[in-house]
This record gives structure tokens, sequence and C-alpha cells, in this order.
């Protein structure tokens, strides 16, 4: 894990998830970015490549809800400092792959199908079962020199499949086409054991914080 965490390798990561998301790209806030994201449950975004007085100073003057503030820290570095209404969120781990990924052999499991699209530099690989239901989604947004992967999920009753492997590679074959062999993401807990397997290394810890409603 990196002791100091590069403001231009995170803020690449944002513009990848921006685009993935189809929201308006980050502004400069003070040390760190702000995104507008506009949902019910997440109305902005801010992040913080480093922890310092910017970070506890918007902390303490946010009072609604649903305004996420995110970290490249540990949560034991802040969390007894801030206000207890904002509440720790799942931990998150932004991780890079800077080589090709080391995928075992393996072919799509019997019975699915790929199915491919694109908007705005972001490419979508879905894997269809033979029901038509959606198995597995990913995406790649390729900027800045680095492939951003985002929203990688395979839904419960399609796991334990090779799926989700099997998106990544062909995403991974989508970006490298495209000249982009620089990979990044942020993984929860339980996708980053995957992305370990597969050659990616922790970065830095993701940490977040919200207000999830009116007192």
């Amino acid at each position: 894990m990196k002791e100091k965490v590069s403001a231009e390798i995170v803020e690449k990561w944002l513009k990848g998830w921006c685009l993935s998301r189809e929201v308006s790209f980050p502004v400069q806030y003070k040390s760190g970015f702000r995104v507008i994201v506009g949902d019910e449950k997440q109305k902005e975004r801010f992040v913080f490549p480093t922890l310092n007085d910017d970070f506890f100073e918007l902390i303490h003057s946010i009072t609604e809800p649903w305004v996420y503030l995110k970290v490249s820290t540990s949560p034991d570095e802040f969390i007894k400092k801030i206000p207890e209404k904002w509440k720790l969120q799942p931990q998150g781990y932004m991780m890079t792959c800077f080589h090709p990924m080391n995928f075992p052999e393996i072919s799509l499991a019997e019975g699915y199908q790929l199915e491919f699209s694109e908007y705005n530099t972001t490419f979508v690989v879905r894997i269809i079962a033979e029901n038509g239901e959606q198995a597995s989604i990913g995406r790649v947004s390729l900027i800045d020199g680095l492939a951003v992967y985002d929203r990688i999920v395979t839904e419960k009753n399609h796991q334990r499949k090779g799926l989700a492997t099997f998106l990544l590679k062909e995403l991974e074959k989508i970006a490298l086409s495209k000249g982009f062999s620089n990979n990044i993401l942020v993984a929860t807990e339980e996708g980053k054991y995957l992305y370990e397997t597969l050659g990616w290394e922790i970065y830095c810890l993701h940490t977040s914080v919200v207000i999830p409603s009116e007192n």
C-alpha cells in the first residue's frame, strides 16, 4: 500500500467513475475533489487523497444527509474526531494493476452469452443467462491513460461459476485493444480477494462516511 497517495491518480480514477455513472467531471475543492452525483442516496461526494484540515472543516460544516466524504486513509485516523452523526460505510480499497491481469484458463460457463455496449468511452459487458436475465455486468471507462473498472456485479444466483473473472477478461481485452494497460478500481472487501488473485494490488484505502438521514 502506498504511503503517499497521488492526487493525480485519485482524480483520474474519479473521472472514470464519473464517465461510468454519467455525471459531470469532478471539480477541485481545496485539496480534494467534488462531484455532484444527484442521486437520492448520494447527492454529492467529496474525495480527499490525504487526510487534512480541508476534510475536517468540511465534515464539521455539512449537516445534510447523503453527502459522502471519502478519504484515502484508515478510518482509525479520524473516526473519533468527527461528529457522531457521520456513519462509516463498508471499507473500500483502491487497487491498481499496471500489467496484464493473471487470468486462469477460463471459458464462459455453459448456457450464458455476452452482450456489449458503450457510451462516453465507457464499455459495458453483460453476461446473459439462458432465461434472458442479466447474470453479471461490468464497465470499464478509458481516460487519461487509465482503464477505470466500475460496477462489476454478479447476481447471487449466478455466482461461483467464474462469471466475474470471465467478465473482467473481456473488459481488459477491450482496454488493451484501445492501448490502455494501466488498470484501476475501487473494490469492496468481497471483491478485493478476486482482484488479488488476478494480480491487482491495493494502492490505498478508500474510506467513506455519510450522514444517512435527517434526525
